[in-house]
């Protein structure tokens, strides 16, 4: 094992435990709960060990600063650390510990930045608690409403203007304005770099992407007495909607997944009231994606009617085509000599992406698997990646 590995190995055991799940392996760490929270606090004892002060948006995202805050020019990196329920260990976290340990090495190898470098920690990046994905980069950056962030709540009723403790203060132009690029390091959720036998490497793109609501409304009724004939069951509907997805996706080459789903009044013994579905759907290309949306609304609508269950659909969030830039891009990939690769997973890099040079990095991840536990990466692959990084940064920061 390298120095470097041996280092990562060492940092990254600090954090590993916390929000474990004893028995899934996974983890739990919802924004703004006791397992993140911890980590925020991780995340302020390591800038200070360095030297960082620690800056806060008022949207919950954090800012430690290797050098002026107040200077122009910042190069910012970082990511997340909320995960999805019983996530993987990497998806998020490691961008912000390699971030650290980045400026460790440059630090190390006496480079002094003329730029300020700043490492976030994002908030609600994953939108597991309240609903919308990269919630903290979206209200940075003022692609969502206030009002509307401030309300959306989670499933215990807990609004995110009560877990931040205030309303959240939206859009700051003079913090974003003080940035010249992004660049997020992740975990790869894929197996490319496996195919291409490459530890690292930088991404062209993300598809365009998006979370709906599907609401089935039915008649609550007694399981045992009620006439196969007479139901109005919106569970059916629900469950031909999800095989409905399933075909379309495939027929357009897309991904379509309904991966969570409620039911009223959920008992054994009674037919549903209402089932609520949500769909994630993603796309190569932005027309393809609004198609596949519009095939499974009009097929659960035409099935609803069938069923005599109503249907509404609702988009609680849409993410476009994001095509990073392309100089930064192909700069770094020149740099790094590595393969680029898109990628049909979001992130905080893909909403920056609209108000700054942006790039991401993706560090090999053997399973190929993300969003379980059976996401991982070897501490030699994510020494790599902490290199990468480190060039990355030296080159953006002090040329």
């Amino acid at each position: 094992m390298t120095d470097l590995a041996a280092r990562f190995r060492q940092l990254w055991d600090k954090i590993a435990p916390v929000g474990r799940d004893a028995g899934s392996g996974g983890y739990l760490r919802y924004a703004l709960t006791d397992a993140e929270l911890r980590l925020r606090q991780w995340f302020r004892e390591q800038a200070d060990r360095r030297g960082m002060p620690v800056t806060a948006d008022g949207n919950g995202n954090l800012f430690a600063w290797w050098g002026d805050p107040g200077a122009g020019d910042a190069v910012l990196t970082g990511s997340h650390f909320d995960s999805v329920p019983h996530g993987g260990a990497y998806d998020g976290p490691l961008g912000i510990v390699s971030a650290f340990l980045a400026v460790d090495e440059l630090r190390a190898a006496g480079v002094a930045p003329v730029r300020s470098v700043a490492v976030a920690a994002f908030v609600e990046e994953e939108g597991a608690r309240f609903g919308v994905p990269c919630l903290g980069s979206r209200l940075l950056t003022g692609e969502i409403a206030v009002d509307r962030a401030a309300g959306l709540r989670d499933a215990a009723g807990v609004s995110f203007a009560d877990a931040l403790g205030d309303r959240p203060a939206g859009a700051d132009p003079g913090l974003t304005g003080r940035f010249t690029a992004f660049v997020e390091l992740h975990v790869e959720q894929g197996r490319a770099l496996v195919e291409t036998d490459a530890p690292v490497a930088v991404a062209s793109a993300i598809w365009p992407h998006g979370r709906w609501r599907f609401d089935f409304h039915g008649e609550g009724n007694h399981a045992g007495t009620t006439r196969m004939a007479d139901r109005r069951d919106p569970m059916l509907t629900y469950a031909f909607t999800v095989l409905a997805a399933n075909k379309e996706a495939r027929l357009r080459g897309a991904h379509a997944t309904v991966g969570r789903v409620a039911v009223e009044p959920n008992a054994t013994n009674a037919i549903p009231s209402k089932v609520t579905g949500w769909l994630d759907a993603r796309a190569a290309e932005p027309d393809t994606l609004r198609g596949l949306v519009e095939a499974v609304h009009a097929k659960a609508a035409e099935r609803a009617r069938r069923d005599g269950t109503g249907l509404t659909l609702t988009e609680e969030s849409a993410t476009p085509l994001v095509a990073f830039d392309g100089g930064l891009g192909g700069r770094l990939a020149a740099l790094l000599d590595a393969p680029v690769l898109p990628t049909g997973a979001g992130h905080d890099a893909g909403v920056l992406a609209a108000h700054l040079p942006t790039a991401m990095l993706f560090v090999r991840n053997p399973t190929g698997v993300s969003h379980s536990p059976a996401e991982s990466a070897t501490d030699a692959d994510c020494a790599a990646g902490v290199s990468a990084l480190a060039r990355v940064l030296e080159e953006l920061a002090c040329r």
